[in-house]
C-alpha cells in the first residue's frame, strides 16, 4: 500500500487562493440569503459564503414601521466584504434595497412613470422621501398644488411621486408630488368639463376666499364664485357670505373650454329683485332706505335686499353745496328718499334726499316776498358783491351796485367785513335758480330822485359845502352834491373867483344838464346870470331904446326883490 502523499504548502496556497477568489467575486453584488437567527436587534444571514453576516433589523423596516422579518425568510443583501476582522461577512440590506431601487427608478425616469415613496423627514428647503431604499429630495414647492401649511398628515404614507431629475453617480434624486396631483386634476378637470354645462346647479366646497371672490371645489375642478355673483345685494367682502370649508350650491354661469375656467354664481338661484323694478318704485314716490356706501360723488341707499339707488351729491341738500356726502349722511343711517329716475336695463335708480325735505327757497319766498326787509350776517365778500346769510339757512346776494346810492361799487364793498350784520331789502327770489337778490341802498330814499326830477333850465338854490381853486361844491338835496366849475361861477371873468364864496353860503344856479344814467347834474351861476339878463332886457327894454344896462338890471333886481318880499 502506497503511503498517502501529504499536500505541499504550494498546494494549500493554491487551494486557498482559489477559494478566496470564488468568494471575492460576491463583493459589491446583491445576493440572496437566508435568515438563520435573530439576535437582539440583528439578523444573522447566510449567503453561502464561508462566514455568515449580521444586519441591523432597522434596515428591514419601512420608514415609521417596525421590521417584519423572521428565521427562514429569504432576503436580498449587498455584500460589502466577504470577511472582516471578526471573520464575518459584511452585509447591508439598505444598500441592496438602494441598488434594486435605483435600477427600478432609472427605468421609471426614462418612461416618465410614477414611483411610490414615503415622506419621512424634513430638510432645508423641503423633505426627504424613501423610494424603496433610495432617498430622494422633495422641494417644498412640489408638495402640493397650493401651499401646504402642515405636511404632517402626508408623512409616512406611501404615495405616488414623479421623478424630476436623478444622477446615480452623485446619488441625487429630485421628485414631485405636485406633478402627480396636477396630472390627476387635469384628468378630472377634463372629465368634469365634459359633463358640466352652463345653467347646471351643482354642489361644491369653498376652498379659498380672496378679495374678489371664492374658489369652489366641484369635485376635482375649481370654479370662481365672483363677489358680484354671490348675492343681489352689495357684498363688502366675500367672507361676509361664505367661509372656507362651507358646502354651497352654485350655478354654472360660464365654462371656458380653452382656459378650463368655470364661473359660478349663487345669486342666480334666487329671484332677481330688479324684475318689474319700475312698477315697484314709481317716479316721485318716497321710500325709506339704509345708506350702504358713501363715495365722493354721492351715497348708495339700499331700498330692499339687492336693490340700491344712488343719491348724487347734488340731490342731497338744498343749501349745502360742494360738501362731501359723508358730512350729510353716514353709513347704516336710515333716510327717506324720493325716486327721481329708474333704468331697468342698466339696473340703476336715481334718488333724491333733499326732495323729501322742505325747500328753503320756497319757504323763504313765502315768508319774505319782494320789498320785505331782512337782516343777516355777511358770509362772504366777492369782487362783485356781498353774500348774506338769511333765515332757512339760505344766502342772498347784494350786488355792488345795490349797496350805496353814491360812490363806486368797489368803494361800497370796501366799507364791509365778513361777519358784519347788515339789513337789506328783498329785490327778487328765483326759487328755480335758487337765487335771492338783495339791496341795501333801497332801504333809504334815493337822494338823486329829487334832483332827477329837475330839468334843464330850472333854477335851484344850493348851499356851498366846499371851496377850492377849481370851483365850489354845493348841496342840492339831502345827501346829494354837485360841483360848479370856476368858469361857471360868474358872467364876468373878474368875478369867477371861488374865494368870493364861503361854506354855508346860499347861491342860485341854473341846471344846464341832467344825466340820470350817470346820476349827475351840471349847474352854472354864469348861465343863470346870462338868462336873467336876457329876461330883464326882454321885459324892461333894450339898450337900443336909450336905457342903460345898469338901468335895466336895476329895475329887474328891484322887481325880483319885491317879488321875494311879497312872497
Amino acid at each position: 500500500m502506497t503511503e498517502m502523499q501529504m499536500p505541499s504548502m504550494a498546494d494549500f496556497e493554491a487551494l486557498l487562493n482559489e477559494t478566496m477568489s470564488e468568494d471575492s467575486q460576491f463583493e459589491g453584488q446583491v445576493v440572496r440569503g437566508t435568515v438563520t437567527a435573530i439576535e437582539s436587534d440583528l439578523a444573522v444571514i447566510d449567503v453561502g459564503l464561508k462566514a455568515e453576516g449580521r444586519v441591523p433589523l432597522r434596515e428591514f423596516a419601512a420608514p415609521g414601521k417596525a421590521a417584519e422579518i423572521s428565521v427562514g425568510d429569504q432576503v436580498e443583501v449587498f455584500v460589502e466584504r466577504v470577511e472582516n476582522a471578526n471573520g464575518e461577512a459584511v452585509l447591508s440590506r439598505d444598500k441592496a434595497r438602494r441598488e434594486e431601487s435605483w435600477n427600478h427608478l432609472e427605468t421609471a425616469y426614462e418612461k416618465e412613470t410614477h414611483v411610490e415613496g414615503v415622506i419621512f423627514g424634513r430638510v432645508k428647503g423641503g423633505f426627504t422621501v424613501d423610494l424603496s431604499g433610495a432617498v430622494a429630495f422633495l422641494p417644498g414647492s412640489q408638495v402640493d398644488i397650493r401651499p401646504v401649511r402642515d405636511v404632517t398628515p402626508l408623512m409616512n404614507i406611501p404615495q405616488p411621486f414623479q421623478i424630476l431629475k436623478m444622477d446615480r453617480r452623485r446619488g441625487n434624486i429630485v421628485v414631485s408630488r405636485r406633478a402627480v396631483l396636477e396630472e390627476t386634476r387635469a384628468e378630472q378637470r377634463a372629465e368634469l368639463l365634459d359633463r358640466l354645462k352652463e345653467g347646471d346647479v351643482v354642489d361644491g366646497v369653498v376652498k379659498n376666499v380672496t378679495e374678489y371672490g371664492a374658489f369652489v371645489d366641484l369635485g376635482g375642478i375649481d370654479g370662481l364664485l365672483h363677489v358680484t355673483d354671490m348675492a343681489w345685494k352689495r357684498v363688502n367682502h366675500p367672507s361676509d357670505v361664505v367661509t372656507i370649508g362651507e358646502s354651497v350650491k352654485v350655478q354654472i354661469i360660464r365654462v371656458n373650454m380653452d382656459s378650463q375656467r368655470i364661473s359660478l354664481g349663487m345669486k342666480q338661484l334666487e329671484a332677481d329683485p330688479w324684475e318689474a323694478i319700475d312698477a315697484k318704485y314709481p317716479l316721485g314716490a318716497k321710500f325709506t332706505g339704509t345708506v350702504t356706501n358713501i363715495t365722493d360723488y354721492g351715497a348708495f341707499v339700499e331700498l330692499e335686499a339687492g336693490v340700491e339707488g344712488l343719491v348724487h351729491v347734488s340731490e342731497m341738500s338744498w343749501v349745502k353745496k360742494n360738501v362731501h356726502p359723508g358730512k350729510i349722511v353716514s353709513t347704516s343711517q336710515e333716510v327717506e328718499v324720493m325716486v327721481l329716475e329708474v333704468d331697468p336695463e342698466k339696473r340703476r335708480i336715481s334718488l333724491g334726499l333733499k326732495q323729501c325735505l322742505e325747500n328753503p327757497w320756497e319757504a323763504f319766498a313765502e315768508k319774505f316776498p319782494a320789498d320785505s326787509e331782512v337782516e343777516g350776517e355777511i358770509k362772504n365778500i366777492t369782487e362783485f358783491g356781498l353774500f348774506v346769510g338769511l333765515e332757512f339757512d339760505v344766502d342772498g346776494m347784494v350786488h355792488m351796485s345795490d349797496i350805496d346810492w353814491e360812490g363806486t361799487g368797489e368803494d361800497a364793498i370796501a366799507k364791509f367785513n365778513k361777519g358784519d350784520h347788515v339789513k337789506a331789502k328783498v329785490l327778487d327770489v328765483d326759487v328755480e335758480k335758487e337765487r335771492i337778490s338783495l339791496g341795501m341802498k333801497q332801504l333809504s330814499g334815493d337822494p338823486f330822485a329829487d334832483v332827477a326830477s329837475r330839468k334843464k333850465g330850472d333854477v335851484v338854490t344850493c348851499t356851498v359845502t366846499e371851496v377850492n381853486d377849481g370851483g365850489i361844491e354845493v348841496s342840492i338835496a339831502d345827501g346829494y352834491t354837485a360841483f360848479i366849475r370856476r368858469s361857471d361861477l360868474a358872467r364876468d371873468r373878474g368875478d369867477q373867483r371861488p374865494d368870493r364864496f364861503a361854506v354855508g353860503d346860499k347861491v342860485d344856479a341854473l341846471v344846464t344838464n341832467v344825466d340820470r344814467g350817470q346820476r349827475r347834474v351840471n349847474l352854472s351861476i354864469k348861465a343863470l346870470e346870462v338868462a336873467e339878463e336876457k329876461a330883464a332886457v326882454a321885459e324892461y327894454g333894450s339898450t337900443d331904446s336909450g336905457a342903460s344896462l345898469g338901468d335895466i338890471l336895476g329895475a329887474a333886481l328891484k322887481k325880483a326883490k319885491e317879488d321875494k318880499t311879497d312872497a
